[in-house]
């Protein structure tokens, strides 16, 4: 398809460089905010799988400190969410340092969550042809519940979006995922800042 191979690509290039263009100061804001919250660290990298399972570093706003116990250990999520890092999860804007992955070519706006690298080993051939197309931003899975669902139905929405990936569904996620912000919906699993860990099948 002409779209998922070349233009695709195109639109993504185009519109992460002129949302980091336009959105530029709100992201010195938030990197000023979050400079001070987290001493000194305004962001978040961590390696995750991109298209063919290629490992990529992403990049997003850290919305966590890093306190431990007396032990070293890091001290559970809702205890180390900060007042500015719980607002700028909830209103999605952790998510835009990841234009520069999308700049580069190693995410898409739109397509799968990049998920950990040690889930690779436990995915079955179904769950693993989320790494068909590269990952996403924003995505079908993102658009009909985000972290609220299970991890069945997730990977059940990102094949269907490998699949039926096209410009006007491109266009919906886009026009949902804005929806979804203004609403904070499904940004966290029911109980829990995260969502639980997968653990195969």
């Amino acid at each position: 398809m002409i779209y998922k191979k070349y233009i695709k690509r195109i639109l993504d290039f185009i519109a992460s460089l002129m949302g980091l263009v336009v959105l530029s100061p709100v992201i010195l804001a938030v990197i000023i905010f979050l400079f001070i919250a987290n001493n000194g660290k305004p962001f978040f990298f961590q390696l995750r799988p991109g298209l063919n399972g290629k490992i990529f570093k992403i990049i997003k706003f850290k919305t966590m400190n890093d306190k431990k116990d007396e032990n070293g250990n890091l001290l559970h999520d809702s205890q180390r969410m900060t007042v500015i890092g719980n607002f700028v999860r909830k209103t999605s804007l952790d998510e835009i340092p990841q234009l520069f992955n999308v700049l580069v070519g190693d995410m898409s706006l739109i397509g799968p969550r990049p998920l950990l690298t040690n889930y690779l080993h436990l995915y079955n051939d179904f769950q693993n042809r989320r790494h068909e197309i590269k990952p996403g931003i924003t995505g079908w899975a993102q658009v009909n519940g985000r972290n609220a669902i299970s991890w069945d139905k997730k990977f059940e929405y990102d094949v269907w979006y490998v699949d039926n990936v096209s410009f006007l569904l491109d266009c919906k996620i886009i026009f949902k995922t804005i929806l979804k912000v203004i609403k904070s919906d499904g940004i966290n699993a029911a109980d829990a800042v995260t969502i639980e860990p997968f653990d195969g099948n």
